[in-house]
């Protein structure tokens, strides 16, 4: 089990190792795991493997874990097998492990659920190689049919009907309760980087002109009916958190709102609806958000709808884009004094770490104890194994 260090730490660190409580849950430290998809999981089950790896960042003082995205019950969610589910028995069992083992290391920990939608990583390809990507009999459903990587008038897959839009919210809804269930304290909903929430709000690729295509409110009101139904199914006390993101998959000039007033639009109905607290996805957590303004993402949210935020973006690494690791490339380690300060400053809550935790689960003690020569640079060859 972890122990709190008693020894203060570093003061250019210090503001990462004050407690933080979002609604009933409450975190020894503002160090949160950030969710990494790493498709380790044969059969969508996550194995005791999963569990230790969860464990070990546990034990080594993350005060908040979420999990890499976890497909919910609909045959339209995830085509990938090894990516965790959380809906079969075997997959629950298998989280209710995770969570065990979280727990008994004196950690936290909340499920990421996500449903891909028109899968961003298939953008671009033509329909045979997106059939040839897919299992058989898959059916790709998103608000449109769009590919934003496609001509203008190309559709792919399937446009969702109002059956699909309400079986597809139930599922999240089941989801949510189960991940309760298992044991985890937390759920954040996935509506970041051209998945299907994410595909609801942006307008390139939701052109739908039912209740759920429109203006910016209009797009947001599919995320805010999962986010409600979500709601009901944990109940009041139950923490919810939505991770978002201008940006997509391969489409990084992409933006959902163009200054505070359009974020605003965007992010009031899902506060409206329950969310707790929003993860604002930014490749580099230093860049500010909107002209006039040093506030990043994550300050500009904080901002315009009181909640707890979390700040994202290469965190403990040097000069170095969080994307890199597609083309095999490593990361230093970086300072941390910046995201540090800022934190201080009030202008975010919370910040996820990714890939400096993934090198080195150790990484939080190694900060706390001024030990940051120790700290293990990344290598991309690691995304190859959990350890």
């Amino acid at each position: 089990m972890h122990v709190p260090s008693t020894a203060p730490p570093p003061a250019t660190a210090a503001p990462l190792f004050g407690p933080f409580t979002v609604g009933s849950l409450a975190l020894e430290n503002r160090i949160v795991m950030a969710p990494m998809t790493r498709e380790l999981s044969p059969g969508g089950v996550p194995g005791p493997e999963v569990a230790a790896y969860y464990a070990r960042r546990a034990r080594n003082g993350v005060g908040l874990i979420i999990t890499e995205g976890a497909a919910i019950g609909h045959p339209s969610s995830e085509r990938r097998a090894a990516v965790p589910r959380i809906h079969s028995a075997d997959a629950l069992a298998g989280w209710t492990r995770v969570t065990q083992a979280v727990h008994a290391a004196g950690g936290r920990i909340a499920a990421q659920l996500m449903h891909v939608g028109l899968d961003p990583l298939l953008w671009g390809m033509t329909p045979a190689e997106m059939d040839a990507a897919s299992p058989a009999g898959f059916e790709l459903l998103s608000p449109s049919g769009v590919d934003p990587s496609q001509p203008a008038a190309a559709t792919v897959g399937r446009e969702m009907s109002d059956v699909d839009i309400s079986s597809v919210i139930e599922a999240y809804a089941r989801a949510a309760a189960e991940a309760r269930q298992a044991g985890f304290d937390a759920i954040e909903l996935h509506a970041a980087h051209g998945y299907l929430i994410d595909q609801f709000f942006w307008a390139v690729t939701n052109r739908r002109k039912d209740r759920y295509g429109g203006d910016l409110s209009a797009r947001t009101r599919f995320g805010a009916d999962v986010v409600r139904a979500c709601r009901h199914a944990v109940g009041e006390d139950f923490p919810i958190f939505l991770r978002f993101s201008q940006w997509k998959v391969g489409h990084y000039a992409a933006r959902l709102a163009d200054s505070p007033d359009e974020l605003a639009a965007v992010l009031g109905p899902l506060v409206q609806a329950g969310v707790d607290a929003f993860h604002c996805s930014t490749r580099r957590f230093w860049q500010p958000e909107f002209e006039g303004s040093d506030l990043n993402l994550a300050g500009w949210t904080k901002k315009v709808t009181g909640r707890p935020v979390i700040a994202v973006g290469s965190v403990g690494l040097k000069d170095s884009d969080f994307l890199s690791y597609l083309d095999g490339k490593g990361a230093d380690v970086g300072d941390v004094s910046v995201v540090a300060d800022r934190l201080a400053q009030g202008e975010f809550d919370l910040v996820a770490v990714g890939r400096a935790l993934i090198a080195d689960p150790a990484w939080p003690a190694k900060v706390r104890g001024g030990r940051s020569a120790d700290l293990i640079p990344f290598d991309a060859r690691m995304l190859t194994s959990l350890h």
